[in-house]
Formats: structure tokens, sequence, C-alpha cells
């Protein structure tokens, strides 16, 4: 589930439509959790799907660390990519705003986390190195998404939080733990899927809705 403060617009004709804060979002924010209407699937029950799934499933999902595909019910789906995203994902199957977010800004993901089965280019970036999104960015850019993370968690019990309610109690309560410095953080290194090489060619799965992508679409 996106952050209620959220709506969806359209950025650009050459972006397409974006998730965009209605209101400030702060720092420390959750901005997305998984909930019980996104769906889950496995690699054989997607192999198994009929073909005419395929485009949106391409479109539309993202890889968890078990390999598995998560399809977002909600504009979550719609969630643009940025190589200096505002949103992070965590351990915990939620994100958090790893800056402040103003009214009418964009919540971005950097795609480099979210299991990307080929390289992904996205629209250029003004004054940024990375030009292309690859499938093992997290295995090289996992310290300083860790950073922003352990950043972002010191303001999360500090700051209204609508998505509290559905995160399981338990991963509540180690959130604000985390929050309080009264236990360690998992590092974003845990969300990467590592069976990728293992499964040869299959089906690609591009993020979340990458408005970026190309062919005019792409993944959060």
């Amino acid at each position: 589930m996106i952050h209620p403060d959220t709506e969806l617009r359209l950025i650009s004709s050459e972006v397409g439509y974006g998730v965009v804060a209605k209101r400030l979002i702060p720092k420390g924010t959750i901005t997305w959790v998984q909930d019980a209407l996104d769906r889950v699937f496995t690699p054989q029950e997607i192999e198994a799907m009929d073909p005419m799934y395929s485009p949106i499933l391409e479109c539309y999902t993202f890889r968890n660390n078990r390999g598995d595909y998560v399809l977002c019910w909600d504009n979550g789906r719609y969630v643009n990519h940025s190589f200096r995203p505002t949103c992070i994902t965590t351990a915990y199957d939620f994100e958090l705003a790893v800056r402040d977010i103003n009214p009418g800004e964009e919540l971005t993901d950097d795609y480099g986390f979210l299991n990307l089965e080929k390289p992904f280019r996205p629209i250029p970036e003004r004054r940024c190195a990375r030009k292309v999104v690859m499938p093992d960015d997290l295995l090289r850019c996992y310290p300083r998404w860790d950073r922003q993370l352990r950043s972002a968690f010191r303001r999360l019990s500090h700051v209204r939080q609508p998505l509290a309610r559905f995160l399981h109690p338990d991963v509540l309560a180690l959130a604000r733990q985390i929050s309080l410095g009264a236990a360690p953080m998992d590092s974003i290194l845990s969300c990467y899927y590592s069976g990728q090489a293992e499964e040869g060619t299959r089906r690609p799965a591009l993020p979340r809705v990458a408005l970026k992508k190309p062919a005019g679409k792409s993944g959060l």
C-alpha cells in the first residue's frame, strides 16, 4: 500500500505518470508497505500463466529476495525510477522516505534494489555517474543505501506513520527499536535475489512501473 498522502499525476509526455506527494512526507516516513492485497507469484506460477499476462507482469512486478514476483494492487506500481531516490526499500517489506518529500514532488525508487532481470536504461539524470540500472546493483550500492536508511530510521519514531497499521506487530516493534537505537538494522543487501544466474533466460520482469522505460513505462 502506498502512502495515503499521494496521488497519481502525469509527470511529462516523456516520463508518463508517477506518484506525487499531496502533502509534506517527512524523512523517516513509511511510504509503502507490502500488504494483504498485493499479489505474490512464484516463478513457476508465472511460467504457467497465459502469455497474455506477460506485458502486465513485465511492467508491474518486482522480485523479492526469494525470487518471487510481487504485483502491487494500487498506485505503488507507478513509482518511477531515480538514481537519487526519495524512497528506499528495507529488509522488512516496507519503504522509507530518505529525505523530506515536498508537496508536488515525486516518490521515486532506484530500480537497482528491485532485482531487475536485465539491464535497464532510464532517462538520463543530470550530474549522475550511473546511467544504467544493473541486475546486481545491490551488491555495489548497498553501503550507500544502508547509510541513507539508517539516517531515515532515526526519524521513524518521530513522524506520523499512517501505514504503521499495515505492518505486522513484530515488524513494527522492531522498526521502532531500530529507530531508537535499541536494535541493529538489517542491511538492504538482504533484499538481493542471488538465484538469477541459475535461472537462465526467464521472462524479464521490471520493477513496479518504470514509467521512464524507453518503451514508455517501467515499475515501482
